[in-house]
């Protein structure tokens, strides 16, 4: 690539004789020189060639002298990397220079072996910083990719390493999380754009902290819905885990997000949390042009199936047996053997619960009432009818009762 050289001074013969020096450079194209007598007319080159590498710049010239000249540069984004050209008896201009920016010079009368030393090692610095440069955008440019699916500390390591990220697709085991408020779509029909536009961005930046929080890797957002994965890019041993946690979360703040617009008059119905955890291909499938981390599979599919069925079961909050067995010490309510929409085989569901709530004594009622209807005891519906009593806002119970109250027998569940 030619160096794009402008030489600044008011000598007459200075042009000639560096065109002379220079001219096997210039030939071989590695330099190209311009001129001008004055500051004035060096930054009406500039104007017109914005793509100048490097300026030769003499102090003592007519109208604006090289010192006015530099501090006219350092206003400019991106300006070229100045070389002052001066006589050895102008030190103190020459120091001055320097403290405003020029990066280096060379005295008069000009050495120019001196000088084409001083060229090259100026270009090669110029070099450095514009790789270095380059380098920043492009982190720059990930990061403003990657914090669309990551937390800011993630997203923020791994821009600084956008050179040796390894997001190609692999087979990961994960946790998988689906997010959905009830009957959104019904509510969108009917808000004005001033209340549905601040109610949708209070929710979403709201529910992306907390799984950002949680070290959660957000893949995509439908409209009020969000899918989520634990356990990719970084590597979390306790994915499920964090999952589970995260999801009590979104649900306290669901909760007090829909208390709070009710206030206002918007009735906002509950969020729904499918999880379950297991392997999926998981990568950027984003092609060539733009970054989409996600993840494919038959453990989304499932967590999709679960956010969906905690409509009939009652729950909020819905997760597999597989997520279950990750967590020592799962604290939650067994569901049933759940057999989903679309799905033949059947899956042990659980309901997560806070630490307060496992340690309600109904928790432990609802467990000896779920034993016998595991044993097929027909106690168990005045068992079902007694904690309802107790608790008539738990839809779980009551989705047992009426299916009790039906006839049925066992934990085998058929979702519709």
């Amino acid at each position: 690539m030619t160096a794009r050289i402008l030489v600044v001074d008011d000598e007459p013969d200075l042009e000639l004789l560096i065109l002379q020096r220079f001219r096997r450079q210039i030939r071989d194209d590695e330099f190209s020189f311009t001129f001008a007598d004055d500051g004035v007319n060096a930054l009406a080159k500039l104007d017109a060639d914005p793509d100048i590498d490097m300026l030769l710049c003499d102090i003592n010239m007519p109208r604006m002298d090289g010192l006015t000249l530099l501090g006219r540069l350092q206003e400019r984004e991106g300006h070229p990397a100045t070389v002052i050209v001066s006589a050895y008896g102008d030190m103190a201009n020459i120091r001055t220079a320097m403290n405003r920016g020029a990066f280096d010079f060379v005295t008069k009368p000009i050495d120019f072996a001196d000088l084409e030393a001083t060229i090259a090692k100026t270009l090669r610095n110029l070099e450095i910083t514009r790789g270095y440069q380059r380098r920043q955008q492009e982190a720059e440019r990930a990061r403003a990719q990657l914090s669309r699916h990551f937390s800011p500390r993630l997203a923020d390591l791994l821009a600084a390493e956008a050179e040796h990220m390894k997001l190609d697709a692999q087979w990961r085991d994960i946790t998988s999380m689906f997010t959905d408020i009830a009957s959104f779509t019904s509510l969108a029909e009917v808000l004005p754009p001033d209340t549905m536009g601040p109610l949708v961005n209070e929710y979403l930046t709201g529910m992306t902290e907390i799984v950002f929080e949680n070290g959660g890797t957000l893949m995509n957002i439908v409209g009020d819905a969000l899918i989520m994965m634990f356990g990719a890019p970084a590597d979390q041993p306790d994915h499920a885990e964090r999952a589970v946690a995260c999801a009590l979360s979104l649900d306290a703040y669901a909760g007090a997000f829909r208390a709070r617009w009710g206030d206002k008059g918007v009735p906002i119905g509950v969020t729904r949390i499918g999880i379950n955890s297991g392997p999926a291909l998981v990568g950027n499938f984003g092609g060539g042009g733009f970054f989409n981390y996600a993840a494919y599979g038959d453990t989304l599919s499932i967590a999709a199936r679960l956010e969906t069925a905690n409509k009939q079961l009652g729950t909020r909050i819905c997760v597999s047996d597989s997520v279950v067995q990750r967590i020592p010490g799962f604290r939650g309510r067994p569901v049933g053997h759940v057999t989903l929409r679309g799905r033949s085989e059947a899956l042990t569901a659980h309901e997560p619960l806070t630490e307060e709530r496992h340690a309600d004594p109904l928790t432990c009622e609802y467990r000896a009432a779920y034993a016998k209807i595991e044993a097929c005891d027909p106690a168990a519906l005045s068992s079902f009818a007694a904690l309802l009593g107790r608790d008539s806002n738990d839809g779980l119970v009551s989705f047992h009762l009426k299916r009790l109250l039906a006839g049925a027998t066992g934990i085998a569940v058929a979702l519709d």
